[in-house]
């Protein structure tokens, strides 16, 4: 991407043939390398291999406000892949992506490495078929910016939302 893109255009979101990525950064966002240099947090003890995606520090808002549900996914290491990216990587929503990252959490303890181990296969698999690599629009008749700001605000929205509110 070109220097600054988080604040430009689509923002966070990563739309296919988005303006801002650059031909390396389409290939390396193609092959999944531009995830390898998270390998040097593995090793320094900041973040696992198999955990939830970690959020961009104000993605979600403030997290004292966040609801239990989100909250969750702070519970552990956040990872280089997990349940939500092999189960719809980019083409779920954030919440769908919640609800995935607390399954992972309670999968752990109930079968503990083996969920890693199997995330850890689809994962290999999704990267050679190149599945869900661009995020997919709420509204494809609206520009990408427009599409990242609604989809930024509910993802704000749900995370901050009570939980019988959801019901």
């Amino acid at each position: 991407m070109i220097v600054d893109a988080e604040n430009k255009g689509a923002g966070l979101f990563n739309y296919e043939n988005d303006p801002r990525v650059t031909r390396i950064g389409s290939f390396l966002r193609k092959t999944s390398l531009d995830e390898l240099p998270q390998l040097i947090n593995v090793l320094k003890g900041d973040m696992a291999i198999v955990g939830p995606r970690p959020p961009v520090t104000y993605e979600l808002g403030d997290y004292e406000t966040l609801n239990a549900r989100y909250k969750k996914r702070f519970s552990v290491l956040p990872g280089i892949t997990g349940l939500a990216q092999v189960e719809g990587r980019n083409n779920i929503t954030w919440d769908r992506k919640v609800d995935y990252d607390n399954e992972y959490i309670e999968l752990t303890k109930k079968i503990g490495i083996f969920i890693d181990l199997k995330i850890i296969l689809e994962t290999v698999r999704s990267v050679f078929q190149k599945k869900d690599i661009y995020e997919n629009k709420i509204n494809p008749d609206i520009s990408d910016e427009q599409s990242a700001e609604e989809a930024a605000a509910e993802v704000i929205k749900k995370a901050h939302e009570k939980e019988n509110d959801r019901l």
